[in-house]
Order: structure tokens, then sequence, then C-alpha cells
């Protein structure tokens, strides 16, 4: 059974004390920091002492005494800030290794998850958690661990400090903190302050996932003239974000002020106290040491402007540890997300012909109709089976199927009767090449972007790929040839040729199963002839599978199926489905007949004709 993770500041200790070493020195060398800036105050009030006890006669004043008391100070403030910088130095170092091993750890395992995870996430909800989330982290481990630690020495030594001398006004100096922080508790700890929080991160989430939406959009935007205001996600996120932060503050402004007002000025309840005692002692007619009273109501007075720091401290720390725990949480919840099962007996195959038998998969268990139903075929070795049908019925879940994006929730797949879930990931990764018409490119150099293919790929492997792509003429004279990196110095690629590179990719791979989603979908006819070569080279020997949305580009395909509702409707090679006079058909008249549409125009008007 997994063990149950720790939340809130728990788990952010935990995180904190990878580096136990260094984290536990940071905070013990911050605890004795604050311990040695209370020196100066007693040295302070010694002082005083000593002038109040020969204010009548400066020249018996004990100098060498005095000096002593100084270099005290001096040297407490001085050991203070000293003490502190190690504290930090050693928090920064532990801080900097955590997040380095957190974003390696998070990074690995969103690898390792499968794909339907990632498009249920958006980009820019995952780039928020590794950018601003888990970066937070370095804040409380390199800054606010040791303010923790010292925060908590420091009322501990005040405490001590502050019933040293006198205990009267020592009590009447710390009812007033106490009553402070029972203050921010009735703010800060009940239910509603910890939805706050989540609903804090909830909307920045949303306007992070909506900003990157919407820079992706941003040229249809410029493109039809329009503001930030026809991008209507985006622009309700920010005052979504905007209404929730001025209610957050709202909602603490009074409970803040308060506090605030009585930490910093603890001398507007301390002087009354003093008064009172003083009066107290005179109506009782006791004798009372004047001297020792003045020093004391002076040293308390003085000290009291000190408490305000390591309390103010200890609120920020504490409020800012809440935030930076949700987003660690967040960060824990995809952490704890499976990844797909690997087996302990991984098995491999020397044969590639890929088969369905009675798969049903949903995208969602709990959405009654399934995107795919009892499917069964066969995609055999050396042969082209196309996918054709209408958008939406489970053509591109079949191809994301075989590389095992997804596991299905019954029936299996198999490619040369070897179930892929008995397959190690990064073999079954390795059968298969996709080629799809939304091509994505890495700026990086050209011969890079290729060598994706197979990275132990030498130079000349990767121009002979090329070549075989129909790609090698334009990738030379381009300004750096193999060198030149694809988005700098403004240097762009048409579709088509970006096409020719990714099946350079695919060719150099040499995988013995390849997956096409139309491929020349957008290419220009010279462009597609040359596609149409690479593909050939590509496809020797291998199982192919197509998905088409031209039925022409699959005419000569071994085997057609018609995946209508997640079913496969109907099965057969083009001449066969032509004679039933069925789905096929009927889409092979409509097909042809768009290619018939003509646009004309009169004067004014213009319209499609077929």
């Amino acid at each position: 059974m997994k063990k149950e993770r720790k939340k809130g500041i728990a788990r952010l200790l935990e995180l904190a004390f990878i580096k136990k070493g260094l984290s536990t020195s940071a905070c013990v060398l911050s605890a004795i920091s604050v311990v040695a800036s209370f020196s100066p105050y007693i040295a302070i009030y010694f002082i005083i002492r000593e002038l109040v006890v020969h204010f009548t006669d400066l020249s018996a004043l004990d100098t060498a005494y005095m000096i002593k008391l100084a270099w005290l100070a001096a040297g407490g403030a001085g050991a203070s800030l000293l003490l502190y910088w190690f504290a930090l130095l050693c928090s920064h170092y532990a801080a900097f290794s955590v997040l380095y091993k957190l974003k390696l750890d998070f990074m690995r395992h969103i690898a390792s998850l499968p794909l339907g995870f990632h498009t249920a996430s958006s980009t820019g909800k995952l780039r928020k958690i590794v950018d601003e989330n888990i970066e937070k982290l370095e804040g409380f481990i390199a800054h606010q661990l040791p303010d923790l630690a010292g925060s908590i020495a420091a009322p501990l030594s005040a405490l001590v400090v502050l019933f040293a001398f006198d205990w009267r006004m020592g009590l009447a100096s710390f009812v007033p903190i106490l009553a402070s922080y029972a203050i921010q508790a009735s703010a800060f700890g009940n239910p509603a302050a910890q939805t706050f929080v989540a609903r804090y991160q909830d909307s920045l989430e949303d306007m992070n996932a909506a900003a990157v939406e919407y820079v992706r959009g941003v040229s249809v935007v410029k493109a039809f003239n329009q503001t930030i205001f026809s991008f209507r996600k985006f622009h309700e996120t920010i005052v979504t974000y905007g209404k929730f932060v001025k209610e957050y503050t709202g909602a603490f402004k009074t409970h803040m002020q308060i506090f605030l007002t009585i930490v910093h000025h603890i001398h507007i309840f301390l002087v009354p106290v003093i008064i009172f005692l003083a009066e107290r002692a005179q109506a009782a007619g006791g004798a009372i040491d004047y001297g020792n009273f003045a020093i004391s109501s002076l040293f308390y007075i003085i000290y009291s402007f000190s408490l305000a720091t390591p309390f103010v401290k200890i609120l920020y720390a504490s409020g800012t540890a809440r935030q930076i725990a949700d987003g660690i949480e967040r960060m824990d919840v995809i952490l704890d997300s499976p990844p797909l099962l690997e087996t302990t007996v991984p098995k491999t195959t020397s044969e590639y012909s890929v088969s369905f038998e009675n798969v049903s998969f949903s995208y969602n268990a709990e959405i009654e109709t399934p995107a795919l139903q009892d499917i069964s075929f066969t995609a055999k070795q050396g042969e082209i089976t196309a996918l054709v049908g209408p958008s939406g019925g489970g053509k591109s879940t079949i191809a994301h199927l075989i590389p095992r994006f997804y596991d299905v929730a019954s029936g299996a797949i198999k490619i040369g009767g070897v179930d892929v879930r008995d397959m190690a990931t990064d073999y079954l990764a390795s059968l298969a090449s996709f080629v799809f018409q939304d091509v994505f490119l890495f700026k990086q150099s050209v011969a890079d972007n290729i060598a994706v293919g197979n990275k132990n790929a030498t130079r000349e492997e990767v121009i002979a790929a090329a070549k075989a792509a129909q790609c090698h003429e334009f990738i030379e004279n381009l300004p750096k040839g193999y060198d030149t990196v694809i988005g700098a110095d403004n240097t762009h690629l048409s579709g088509g040729e970006k096409q020719r590179i990714v099946i350079a990719r695919a060719i150099l791979k040499n995988a013995p199963i390849i997956v096409f989603d139309e491929a020349t979908a957008f290419s220009d006819p010279e462009n597609e002839y040359k596609i149409q070569l690479a593909f050939e080279k590509l496809m020797r020997d291998k199982t192919v599978v197509v998905i088409a949305h031209r039925l022409s580009t699959v005419r000569g395909a071994n085997r057609i199926l018609v995946i209508e509702k997640g079913r496969v409707v109907e099965e057969g090679n083009h001449d066969i489905l032509l004679a039933m006079r069925g789905r096929y058909s009927y889409m092979w008249e409509q097909s042809n007949s768009a290619l018939g549409w003509t646009l004309t125009g009169q004067r004014r008007k213009s319209c499609i004709n077929y």
C-alpha cells in the first residue's frame, strides 16, 4: 500500500530536509543568530543601570565596564549578522539542490505518464507547477526555513529576557503579542481561509493556461484586427483573478491592520502598566527602588520596539509557507498520477503485424459512449491498412493505442502476437514511427531535428535519410545547411518542408510500424508528390496504418476500415467496398463530387458550384 504523502508545512519540511545536513545547519545557525541579536539589549540594560546608579556623579562610572558592555553589544550584533549569513549560505545550497532534484523527478514522471494525462492537463498548468510552484520552494528553503527557525527561537529568547528583570512589565509586553496572534489565528485558521489559498492557486492556474492558449492564437487575433477582449477566456480569467485578489485582500485587511498596530506599538500597552505599578506602590506606602524601577521601565520600553521584527517574520513566513504548501500539493497530485504499468517480464517480437482483439476504450470512464467499441482487425506486415470515416469516429484513437499512449478498457492490442502491455515501454516506442499533419520541430538545427529519430545516427546517415525524404535539396539551400537552427535568424520552413523533415526523422528511426495521419492534407501539389516519393521509401516492408481524410490517397491500400462511432462498420479493399454500396461508397461519391467544385463570380456576387 502506497504511503500517504504529508501535507502543508509538514510536506515542505520533508522536502527541505532532503538535504538534511545543510537544512539542519541553516536552522541551528539562524536560531543562534537570533539569540545573539538580543545580546545588545541586555548590554543596553546594564549600561542604563550603570548610568542611573551614577547619574549624580558621572566621574564614578566604571569606564572599562561600560566599554566591555559596548563591545558585547557590537559583538552580539556582528555575530548575529555573520551567523545569519552562514545560515543563508547553507539554506540556499540546500534549496538549489532540492529544486534540481524535484524538477528532474517531476519532468521524468510526467514523461512516464500516458498521453491521456497530457491531453487532460493544460500546458499552462504544468508550466506553472514547474516554473512557479516548485520554484517558490526555493524561497521557503532558502529564506523562510531559517527565518522560521529563528522566529521560533526569537519568542523563546524574548520570553527569557522579558521575564528576567521584571515579570510584571514582561507580562504587560507579552499579553499584547498573544492578543495579536489570537486575532490572526481567527482570520487564517478557519476553513474559509484555507479555501481562499486553494482558490488563489486555481485562479493562477486558469490564468496561466489561458495565457498560453492566447499566445498560441494571437496570430489569429491580430489577423482579424481584434483586441484582447476578443479572446474572452483569457480576459475573463484575468478579471476573475483580479476580483478574487481584491476579495482575498479585503477579507484579511482589518485583522492585518490590528495585528501590525499591536506588535509595532507594544509600548502603548506597556506605559500605562508602568504608571499603574508606580501609583500602586506609592498608594501602598511601601518603599520603592525608583532607580531600579526607572531602569526596568526604560529598558522594557526600548526592548518592546525590537519585538515586532521576529513576530512579524513568523506571520509572513507562515503565510507564505501556506501558499507554497498548496502549490506543492498540486505538484504531488501529479506525482501521484500513476504511470503506465511496466511488465516485470518484458517480451519482444520479430513479427510486426498489429492486431486489435475486441478492443474497447474510453477517455473518461464516466462518459457513457466509449471512443472505441469492440474493435477487431489486423494490420498485416508488408501491407497498408487505411482507416477512414467521419471526424470523431475513433481513427486517431486507434493510432494512439498502438504504441500504448493509453491502456485499453477491455480486449487486447498485439504486435506479432505479443500484447503491447507485455512489452517494455521503451521497446514498444521503438517499434512505431508517427507522421502527422501537425508537425513539431524543435528550435534546434535541421540535423538535430532529423536525428530525433535516432540519436546515435552519424551525419552521413542523417543526410541519407534527408535525401530519401526528398528534403536534402532545400536543406542545402538554407543559410547554414544542416546546421541551420529552425526559427533562428528569421529562418522558417513551409508546411511541406517541415513534413518532409519529419518523414526523414521517421526514415532514420526505421521503425517496423508506420502510422500516417493524412500527412499530405495541406501540401501543395509539388510537395505532395515529393512526400509521396518519401513515403515509398519509408513504407517498404513495414506495417503501415494510414488515417485518411482524402479517400483518393488510400485507394490502393490492401485493407480499408470504415470507422464510425467507435466501431468498424465496413472492411475490405477499395473495389470490394465500392461494390458493397454502403458507407464507403457514399463517401467516395461525395469525395469525387468535391473535386468538381469551382468558384465563379458575377459582378458583385460569387458562389460555389459543383
